[in-house]
């Protein structure tokens, strides 16, 4: 999987060109359902025990950015690739409509007062990013956000990429690891899934009017996240353009990347000095006493 991992990873967005990426590839695995399954389970699995290591270290954090067109399963992913993960150790956050208290602050205020905290793993569904996607696609939304005249130019989009890559570089220097996802769907397959939300029942409550009229400026956010992949992508917060169509290899992709970065961190449970190590003995040697020495 670290091959197929590698495919999708962007670290230097120089020569990046999102038309290149397949939103359906699926590097030549031909597998089934219940197959496809299995895998998932076991990366799901892999995950949970190293979640528990992080957690029990308390050193590093993990933050999961995802970012996506509509229907490209952000909300599906987190729920089958995070399954297994204790909640406990796992934050999860949505970034909507910024708030009156979020417009009176700058762009990444509220971004900071959501990261994830040592030991944790922080998702965000949709991020910061979209301060350089719906708004750019949006001018009317910039406008309202308050900011005097003369920051709001021809190089406002470049001068927010750079707040990011420092905003990045500021985590990354104080021990978080970040994981970006762009979940790469297609436009017919977008159309496919939202003709689903229309015409099966038990998917009616997904669809939103709004769904339909952000799908109007389809290439406006083609091109929004092409700049944004080539400004933001680096070697320590690299961008992963994530095949979106077929969901099943969606969530493995992600799963096999954030088992690879928590991988890499060579994680182990605390070791226990000897005064612990004295403190549980006299512990346990209290417990056993309780029941006349027999134990458990």
């Amino acid at each position: 999987m670290r091959d197929i991992v590698r495919k999708f990873r962007v670290t230097d967005g120089e020569a990046f060109r999102l038309k290149q990426f397949d939103p359906g590839e699926t590097c030549g695995l031909d597998i089934e359902k219940d197959e496809a399954k299995q895998l998932l389970q076991a990366g799901v699995k892999r995950l949970r025990e190293l979640q528990e290591r992080l957690y029990a270290r308390k050193q590093w954090s993990v933050l999961i950015v995802l970012q996506a067109m509509d229907t490209a399963g952000k909300d599906g992913a987190i729920e089958h690739v995070m399954s297994g993960v204790n909640p406990q150790g796992c934050m999860v956050h949505s970034f909507k409509q910024p708030s009156a208290e979020e417009l009176a602050h700058d762009f990444l205020w509220r971004a900071g007062c959501r990261l994830p905290e040592r030991g944790g793993i922080g998702i965000f569904n949709r991020s910061y990013y979209e301060e350089t996607l719906v708004v750019r696609v949006h001018e009317a939304i910039l406008r309202a956000e308050g900011l005097p005249p003369d920051l709001v130019g021809k190089d406002i989009w470049k001068t927010r990429f750079k707040s990011i890559r420092e905003f990045e570089k500021h985590l990354v220097r104080n021990g978080t690891v970040i994981l970006k996802f762009f979940l790469n769907v297609s436009k017919d397959e977008q159309r496919r899934r939202l003709l689903a939300r229309i015409d099966e029942p038990d998917k009616n409550w997904k669809f939103s009017a709004g769904d339909m009229a952000e799908r109007q400026y389809w290439d406006d956010y083609q091109e929004a996240y092409q700049q944004m992949i080539a400004h933001t992508a680096t070697g320590k917060a690299p961008w992963h353009v994530t095949p979106a169509d077929n969901k099943w290899f969606t969530r493995i992709v992600l799963a096999a990347t954030i088992i690879g970065a928590l991988e890499k961190l060579d994680l182990d449970f605390p070791e226990v000095d000897d005064a612990a190590r004295q403190t549980m003995a006299k512990a346990r040697a209290q417990l056993l006493a309780e029941d006349g020495g027999r134990g458990s």
